[in-house]
């Protein structure tokens, strides 16, 4: 996105060739960026701030709630009228959060009940700049606000409850726009970017998804004798939340080489299989965690002791509801556990999971690496209804588990 609201060409290395990705470049690309792949090396020549081009189809964005949301902030900043879907999982997602904020600026929406797509944006090059308050914690919708405005006269303000994930932010400054940063109350910030910048293209290195390291992470960390290391993973203190709960779990975890890549901490991840004990998460931590509580969940079937996870009502608005879906998984295959309106309880002995279930993914990726990831713990194999949503995000994960040792096989 940012490749393509530069001006010139912004060269890509490290980046995942999940659906969400691809279906993102298409996106950009119906926007008027050209986006070409050679020899691994993604090259974007991008069309600036507010040079968007009007689609000439429905934009589909597959099974990611970021780039929709993020480009919904684009969007609504061109003077066009544009149609957004997703698949069956996107479209249950609520889209209001950012809906909001983007009609106070002066976009229009279309939408079905709930804000849900698909979505019709009737886009302004007429926005007003606001000071926005966000009602939850949420990069998406930060980002989304950030990024309309770009194309906004003035300064445009998010102040976030507590900090979030600030990627956007970082790239932000990277490609040369003017983006302030200050405290807010207690544990928040406010953050502004400043509108009709000039984007200048960058050549970017995407060190490695911590979301996606926490599967192999975790599986090291719970079978007794594994020697894992997870080179290239970004670290970034507002994504490292797991890896802070897993140290305080007693595993053996250490951040290798630690280096900075394109503005971001990164190091490589050496893990060894060991004893892991309960703890409680606080509920602060979850913006820095929010998409590993399910893997997270798995570590604490194999903890001895009980992990209580407090502040997960953010949960229930993901790619499904991840808070119900988790519960049903552990139940599944006899992990004993507590559910509530936002937090979730996890009574371990210390012995390998009972497993031997079936669980039901929901069309959500995370739940169904989490739940693989459990049997290879667990005394009894673990299946999964569907697996085809991996893909999404994690495009070649049984063949790198394979590759360590696990036994993921199609049924």
């Amino acid at each position: 996105m940012f490749g393509g609201m530069a001006l010139g060409e912004t060269a890509i290395t490290g980046l995942l060739t999940g659906e969400d990705v691809l279906c993102t470049a298409a996106a950009m690309q119906a926007l008027g960026a050209r986006v070409v792949r050679e020899d691994g090396v993604w090259r974007v020549r991008g069309f600036g701030v507010g040079g968007g081009q009007e689609p000439a189809d429905v934009l589909d964005l597959g099974n990611s709630g970021t780039s929709a949301r993020l480009l919904s902030g684009i969007l609504a900043s061109h003077r066009f009228t544009s149609f957004m879907t997703g698949d069956g999982s996107l479209r249950k997602r609520p889209m209001q959060r950012v809906i909001d904020p983007l009609s106070r600026m002066g976009a229009r929406f279309e939408a079905r009940e709930g804000g849900r797509m698909p979505l019709a944006i009737v886009g302004t090059d007429e926005m007003v700049p606001i000071e926005y308050t966000l009602p939850v914690a949420s990069a998406q919708v930060k980002s989304c606000i950030l990024l309309a405005g770009l194309n906004t006269a003035g300064e445009t303000t998010v102040i976030e409850p507590e900090a979030t994930r600030d990627h956007t932010e970082r790239m932000l400054r990277h490609f040369g726009a003017e983006v302030r940063v200050a405290p807010a109350d207690n544990r928040g910030k406010r953050i502004t970017v400043v509108g009709w910048p000039e984007l200048k293209a960058r050549d970017i290195v995407v060190p490695g998804d911590p979301s996606s390291a926490a599967f192999a992470v975790v599986a090291a960390a719970v079978k007794p004798g594994s020697d894992v290391l997870v080179e290239n993973v970004g670290v970034n203190p507002l994504r490292a939340g797991l890896y802070t709960t897993l140290k305080e779990m007693g595993a053996d975890l250490t951040f290798e080489n630690q280096r900075e890549v394109g503005g971001e901490p990164v190091a490589d991840l050496h893990v060894k299989g060991g004893v892991l004990k309960g703890i409680e998460v606080p509920p602060e931590r979850a913006p820095t965690m929010i998409d590993e509580y399910p893997i997270l969940a798995v570590a604490a079937a194999c903890a001895e002791g009980t992990t209580r996870m407090l502040g997960l009502a953010e949960l229930r608005a993901k790619e499904s509801d991840r808070l119900s879906s988790v519960a049903a998984g552990l139940a599944a295959n006899g992990v004993r556990h507590e559910m509530g309106a936002d937090f979730l309880v996890v009574y371990g002995d210390g012995k390998a999971p009972a497993g031997g279930g079936l669980v039901k993914t929901h069309l959500d990726h995370r739940i169904a690496m989490a739940f693989l990831v459990l049997g290879l713990a667990a005394r009894e194999a673990v299946a999964v209804d569907d697996g085809s949503p991996i893909d999404t995000s994690f495009p070649g994960f049984a063949a790198l588990m394979n590759g360590l040792g696990a036994k993921i096989e199609d049924a």
